[in-house]
């Protein structure tokens, strides 16, 4: 589970205090949580309205900021399609798992100066992540696009034989090409029907070629026939086919076109792949690799060197997921969940100021809870800090079926508290 509880709670007589006091009662004696210290610099504080203005745009920025972090992330996955054992490695921040960044958690001073107020660095936030989200919506249209393109493709090569695109089963040789007066047809059959079909098609119409039904392939339901027949006969033989369950589809054999849309669908192909995918060439030449692994002189051509070689090789030629649409998401993913995270800072921090009063003396703190002990450590955190507010007492107390009672009174506790949650695919 990968869930965690920012939480903040003011200086004892050291804020270390505060830490080991947490700290005890939470992992070292019950092992109820896995905890830490969550480190914030020391912000500028600006006045007391600015600070209760900030608090609700900053809860508005975490909902707007976490939901561009999970649509990455999904579209991640999206684009994956075909790697989705790849999409958790994919998802880092600053180069290492969420869990390590969060419980490791240091503010970044080049992207968020501290000397800046705290309402232009959540502009600066705001602004950086909107742009993440809205090169987001290029990006993906962009993607679609070509993904609807290649599916409407693919669609057309599969299916029934009434449907599908004939181009990849007829050949040349199937037809009567550039006559004046006769032309080939192209003819699905029921299996059902097949012996009807072969009695009949010579006398559907007037001027049919005899023996010039061929079977061409087939499905589950229905084989492809050819039948050649005179030009001007070509409207009645499909009246009178239909009529007898046998359908004529439209296809006239074009090897041009045929051409140009094979050509279509593999430069679609291509392009999708080169968005998530490209290959590692093979630089390791053999005397490398005797040059850096051995002293002595060996020939080449021995087994232990052509084993060195072929190891080499092959972990060279694996595919790795670095193509331009998979790398713009790794990259923006990571500015977002770290942008994310410090909001939440900036959340605690304000908040903190706003309950515990000035001057600015609280111990942020970050804990992983135990599934199965959540409701114990509630009970255990609710009893080191009810003494800071009583009213945050009466109403975790209070039966959770009293009217009136709304979402955000339930998560009001004595002590500052904000969720992480890292289950972002979920």
């Amino acid at each position: 589970m990968t869930e965690f509880w920012l939480i903040s709670a003011p200086g004892e007589k050291t804020c270390q205090q505060t830490w080991e006091k947490l700290h005890a009662a939470t992992t070292k004696n019950n092992n109820l949580a896995v905890s830490s210290k969550f480190n914030i610099p020391d912000l500028k504080v600006g006045t007391l309205d600015v600070l209760v203005g900030l608090s609700d745009e900053l809860a508005k920025l975490d909902a707007f900021v976490e939901g561009v972090v999970k649509k990455v992330a999904q579209y991640m996955a999206d684009v994956l399609e075909d790697s989705k054992d790849k999409v958790q490695e994919n998802l880092l921040a600053n180069g290492v798992d969420l869990v390590t960044y969060i419980t490791r958690f240091q503010w970044d001073m080049a992207k968020y100066p501290i000397k800046q107020s705290l309402k232009n660095i959540s502009e600066i936030i705001a602004k950086g992540v909107t742009q993440i989200d809205n090169d987001l919506k290029s990006r993906a249209s962009a993607y679609n696009n070509l993904k609807g393109n290649l599916q409407n493709l693919e669609r057309k090569n599969a299916g029934s034989l009434l449907t599908r695109s004939l181009s990849e089963i007829v050949k040349k040789d199937d037809f009567v090409l550039d006559s004046e007066y006769l032309v080939t047809l192209l003819v699905v059959v029921p299996k059902l029907n097949h012996n009807d079909w072969m009695k009949q098609y010579e006398t559907l119409a007037e001027m049919v070629v005899p023996r010039s039904s061929n079977v061409l392939s087939e499905d589950q339901d229905s084989y492809l026939c050819n039948v050649t027949l005179f030009r001007k006969a070509v409207d009645d033989f499909r009246h009178k086919a239909r009529e007898n369950k046998f359908i004529v589809r439209d296809f006239q054999y074009n090897e041009e076109e045929m051409k140009a849309d094979k050509e279509e669908m593999n430069r679609l192909s291509t392009d999708k792949k080169k968005q998530f995918e490209s290959k590692t060439p093979i630089l390791l030449l053999r005397h490398s690799i005797l040059k850096i692994n051995f002293k002595c002189s060996v020939l080449i051509g021995t087994p232990v060197v052509e084993a060195l070689f072929n190891n080499e090789r092959e972990k060279k030629s694996k595919f790795h997921l670095k193509g331009p649409l998979v790398r713009w998401l790794k990259v923006n993913f990571s500015e977002a969940f770290i942008a994310w995270i410090h909001v939440k800072a900036l959340r605690v921090f304000v908040e903190s100021v706003l309950r515990y009063g000035l001057p600015v003396n609280f111990q942020a703190m970050l804990l992983q809870p135990n599934k199965k002990t959540m409701k114990k450590l509630r009970e255990v955190l609710y009893e080191l800090y009810k003494h800071l507010d009583s009213s945050a007492a009466a109403i975790i107390d209070a039966p959770m079926d009293i009217p009136g009672l709304n979402l955000s009174q339930q998560e009001y506790y004595p002590y500052v508290y904000y969720k992480i949650d890292c289950n972002l695919l979920e």
